[in-house]
């Protein structure tokens, strides 16, 4: 299995869609970097030399921040929203949806209603009259 940024490329699928087993890296990324670097797309993995492994790595490091860098980067960035109280922050601390998705049916999960049968989590009826 090929190596890349820490992570275990799978070797059975084609280079293209295997890269994008790195964090950060996704289909679009992917292209950019086989375009790069001049690989061949249809490659597999487990096909590749170890020239053109470290070609890809340094390529990839070089150009890119992924996995590691990528994640403190946006920990800071949620932790400054944080800091400084706005909504987006405010919505991150409570465990909420943070892009205005609803929150009336769906988020149950992170509310903490969770429906396990019909009727089981509703609020009682209020008491006829």
């Amino acid at each position: 299995m090929p190596r890349i940024a820490g992570v275990n490329i799978p070797d059975n699928k084609k280079i293209d869609i295997a890269i994008t087993y790195i964090y950060g890296v996704g289909k679009a990324l992917s292209k950019k970097i086989i375009a790069g670097t001049n690989l061949d797309p249809k490659k597999l993995a487990k096909d590749l030399t170890q020239a053109e492994i470290n070609l890809l790595r340094e390529y990839i490091e070089k150009n890119f921040k992924i996995e590691g860098d990528l994640r403190r980067q946006i920990m800071v960035n949620i932790k400054r929203l944080k800091d400084i109280n706005c909504h987006r922050g405010v919505r991150h601390i409570k465990g909420l949806p943070v892009r205005g998705q609803r929150t009336k049916t769906n988020t149950r999960t992170v509310r903490g209603n969770t429906r396990k049968t019909m009727g089981s989590g509703r609020r009682a009826a209020a008491s006829p009259t």
